[in-house]
């Protein structure tokens, strides 16, 4: 099984629309979407069953026994996250501040403070047109690169026969995009040609270099700063790193995405550039 990887330094650069249209062109039988704090993969590919959903649980949060508890305060006292609040006498635990460190258990001289698993973000699987591994964040919590590696442990699960895997990444260089790199055969990266774009697109780089895999890179909407699309160009020749391709900027493609396709299901041109990077990625992928 062999998984290529799909990322961006930052949001927007077109790598959802990319990867959505290498699962087409490739006619994947597995596919994952690893952003997990923003998975929009689904919207753009048709599923006729439902997602099997299973609940994800990421660190433990502190509760408290309120009918043990006698309102002493030490827990609140000794809490560094400040998560333990008080109000007309009752304590309870801010679940967005708690940290899990398990101090207020600690100290508590009752035992009326004790920590449980919670509910961090929901697995789904869809298992119709191939296998979909994906997944959502629950709001305020962490552990997004654990969470990101249960989804690639999901689709190895469902799909160990599968002999290409496309994996659409987070954007950015935190947790996420770590636990996504760890496995990966190669990473394609979307780029775009802005100062942000180049200054975020050198450091999902130099982070995906530490990991010894294989690096291309795509420019999309090129012609929007052609000077700025010659300096992407300029720094990959520099550090010898492979550009598959450049997709122009086309308003068809847009609306395409918008109603919900994907770009190399319609005729226009960032569908066929698209089409080219593509083979240009498997070609540089498996040689």
């Amino acid at each position: 099984m062999k998984q290529l990887l799909i990322l961006s330094g930052k949001g927007g650069t077109g790598k959802t629309t990319i990867a959505g249209a290498f699962i087409k062109l490739a006619e994947a039988r597995a596919y994952a979407d690893c952003d997990v704090d923003a998975p929009n993969l689904h919207l753009i590919m048709t599923h006729i069953s439902k997602a099997r959903q299973t609940d994800y649980y990421g660190m433990e949060k502190a509760v408290i026994d309120t009918e043990l508890c006698d309102s002493c305060s030490i827990c609140r006292q000794n809490c560094r996250f400040e998560a333990i609040n008080e109000s007309n006498g009752k304590y309870e635990v801010d679940s967005y501040a708690c940290e899990g460190c398990g101090v207020c258990d600690a100290v508590c001289p009752i035992g009326a403070v004790f920590l449980q698993p919670a509910v961090a973000g929901e697995l789904m699987l869809y298992k119709d047109n191939g296998v979909f591994s994906t997944a959502r964040l629950k709001m305020g919590s962490g552990t997004s690169g654990k969470l990101v590696s249960e989804v690639k442990k999901q689709l190895k699960q469902e799909a160990a026969d599968a002999d290409l895997v496309i994996i659409d990444g987070s954007p950015g260089i935190g947790c996420p995009v770590i636990a996504s790199l760890n496995g990966a055969d190669m990473v394609l990266i979307v780029a775009e040609p802005s100062l942000s774009g180049i200054s975020d697109m050198k450091r999902i780089i130099a982070t995906a270099e530490k990991f010894r895999i294989k690096i291309g890179v795509c420019i999309n909407k090129y012609d929007t700063n052609k000077e700025l699309a010659q300096k992407i160009e300029a720094f990959c020749q520099e550090r010898d790193l492979s550009i598959v391709g450049k997709i122009p900027f086309d308003t068809a493609a847009i609306k395409a995405i918008n109603k919900g396709e994907v770009i190399v299901d319609i005729d226009c041109p960032a569908g066929w550039a698209a089409t080219n990077v593509f083979y240009k990625t498997l070609k540089l992928m498996n040689s």
